[in-house]
């Protein structure tokens, strides 16, 4: 990191836990690179909290934040305004600080749609299958609308608690977008195996196969998979979840979550700044910091 000088500008996470996060790593690597004078860091923060750290962030005039979990949804009690993603998924992970106004966005889906695209898979008048409803499929689900998907077909539990949020995101895409949102019980695999031959991408946003049970898969066998399919994991702790290794075999295009953790980022970098991110230099860095293999 360069120097802390007297204008060096602030710009941070809140959420709880955070200390596992390379978010700091991420955005320091970033600054320093281009010369930025700003320095990021981690602070422990949880709903009971949330409220007075935003208010001694805005009195610091910081650049902006970023919020992880639990801190997503409730955060919009203390914004200004919203982007078009943010309004629609109802929760935000980027704070702009827009001259004392509090600006907020969601960069989730942004970030998995770069990934998409970084496997040179065209989604546009496309259909794809997203199994989950959590902050990351929603995320997901409103941003593949937004970028032309034709048809996304949704997963989950019949019992889920977030079941009302995805019907309400859904209404809301369909009116506002030329998106069809169909949703699914988790448990009809006829169904499911249906709606994948009729994609061209299938996502797993649960954390169905992340670490310790990294034995778990969404999938109950390959024969969901053809080779024209490709496959995306949110998860990437494993590196190789046992959905992509399945989706490898079979032939398919399987990528993890690690470029949508970065380039999350980098949208959020270049709300605060106004600049790119320096992907290949971070992606160096990263690992020769063995973050990834």
């Amino acid at each position: 990191m360069s120097a802390i000088t007297g204008t060096t500008r602030l710009a941070c996470l809140l959420g709880s836990p955070v200390s596992h996060s390379i978010s700091p790593l991420i955005h320091n690597f970033s600054f320093q690179y281009l010369g930025i004078d700003c320095a990021y860091l981690a602070f422990d923060i949880n709903e009971q909290n949330l409220k007075e750290a935003v208010e001694g962030l805005k009195a610091l005039h910081v650049l902006g934040f970023n919020l992880t979990m639990p801190n997503k949804n409730k955060i919009l009690e203390y914004l200004d305004d919203l982007s078009d993603a943010a309004r629609l998924i109802g929760a935000v992970n980027t704070v702009e600080n827009r001259e004392g106004r509090l600006i907020g966005h969601n960069t989730d889906g942004v970030g998995f749609m770069h990934s998409v695209r970084e496997q040179h898979i065209q989604m546009e008048g496309q259909s794809m299958t997203l199994m989950g409803i959590g902050g990351a499929a929603t995320a997901i689900c409103a941003q593949a609308a937004l970028d032309g998907v034709k048809t996304i077909h949704v997963f989950a539990r019949s019992t889920s608690s977030h079941l009302p949020r995805i019907q309400k995101l859904a209404a809301s895409l369909e009116r506002e977008t030329p998106c069809a949102i169909f949703l699914h019980d988790i448990r009809d695999l006829a169904a499911l195996k249906t709606t994948m031959r009729e994609s061209r991408l299938f996502v797993n946003a649960t954390s169905v196969g992340m670490g310790p049970d990294t034995e778990g898969c969404i999938l109950p066998d390959p024969s969901f998979l053809y080779p024209e399919l490709a496959v995306a994991d949110i998860i990437y702790s494993p590196w190789e979840t046992k959905l992509l290794s399945m989706a490898k075999e079979a032939g398919c295009t399987a990528f993890n979550g690690f470029s949508m953790l970065l380039w999350q980022g980098a949208e959020a970098f270049k709300i605060w700044t106004g600049e790119e991110m320096p992907m290949k230099p971070l992606r160096d860095f990263l690992k020769q910091k063995k973050i990834f293999p």
